[in-house]
């Protein structure tokens, strides 16, 4: 039992938020199929989508939708569910609900409720690709779905261009080679990509090279399934700068105030050079003084 029950009355609901399978079904959780039997209600995404799986470990809790084209409606009508003391299972067609799903909104007005909210986790498509995709996975950022057009794309494959953590996205088939093709102008021909195709199912395919060559690739390879995309992060290339001329640098943001380790780190993050040895020589900068 959670530990929330010491302190939250018990005649309020729990909004249980249950990850299901991506492509393999195996991949559930004993726990999830637990919590599914045992709510009073299931909001999911797609109710017929969401059938299938319950069909296939014989659950039989009842249904309702939650989408984004009735969300505003729909979470009133929940909430007052869970404040009466049921127990509702939220599920997305795939993976954590909540991640680049309406879920949140209704995480958010529980939230703001004071209703429970506990996680059942599993699957999730950026934790497999990043996972397997053989670039760094000890800084990530996770984008969702980008803008489709306008301003509001350009402005983050702008910022793209400058993240220095791999980039996760996921792409649609029909739109995969237009990302590729922005992400080429932005970040150019060189940068290492790994696009994973229909994660966990029979036909998963990672692909691996650079944005260049993943054009050419799924120009003669017409994109089928659910893609998800990780972006290598950008590494500054190191600029030709003399002793002198960096000496000249540290002196000048140390001499306003800034300390040598935060000077060194700016520097290194401008110059691509090495933030311990610029640190050194703001050490024998103090020395000589």
């Amino acid at each position: 039992m959670s530990d929330f029950s010491l302190t939250t009355p018990q005649t309020a609901g729990i909004l249980y938020l249950v990850a299901t399978p991506i492509g393999n079904l195996e991949d559930i959780t004993f726990r999830a199929v637990r919590m599914l039997k045992e709510a009073n209600l299931i909001a999911a995404e797609d109710t017929r989508h969401t059938g299938k799986l319950l069909h296939h470990f014989q659950i039989e809790t009842p249904q309702i939708s939650y989408h984004e084209h009735n969300a505003q409606t729909r979470i009133p009508q929940l909430i007052e569910k869970l404040q009466t003391g049921q127990t509702i299972a939220l599920v997305s067609d795939a993976g954590m609900p909540g991640i680049s799903d309406p879920g949140y909104e209704l995480v958010c007005a529980c939230a703001d409720a004071g209703i429970i909210i506990s996680p059942i986790p599993g699957p999730a498509a950026v934790i497999s690709a990043i996972a397997a995709s053989a670039l760094p996975s000890d800084r990530f950022t996770f984008e969702g779905f980008l803008p489709v057009k306008g301003k509001v794309r350009t402005e983050r494959l702008t910022q793209f261009a400058t993240e220095p953590r791999t980039i996760v996205l996921y792409e649609s088939p029909h739109r995969l080679l237009k990302t590729l093709t922005d992400l080429q102008t932005h970040l150019g021909d060189d940068r290492q990509v790994t696009v994973a195709r229909e994660l966990t199912k029979r036909y998963e395919e990672f692909w691996r090279g650079t944005v260049g060559e993943a054009i050419e690739h799924f120009k003669v390879t017409e994109p089928r399934g659910e893609f998800t995309i990780a972006i290598a992060g950008h590494t500054p290339t190191p600029q030709t700068i003399s002793e002198a001329d960096l000496l000249q640098q540290l002196a000048t943001l140390i001499n306003h105030g800034i300390s040598p380790s935060k000077a060194s780190r700016q520097l290194a993050q401008k110059t691509g050079l090495s933030k311990r040895e610029i640190y050194q020589l703001s050490l024998q900068m103090k020395q000589e003084e």
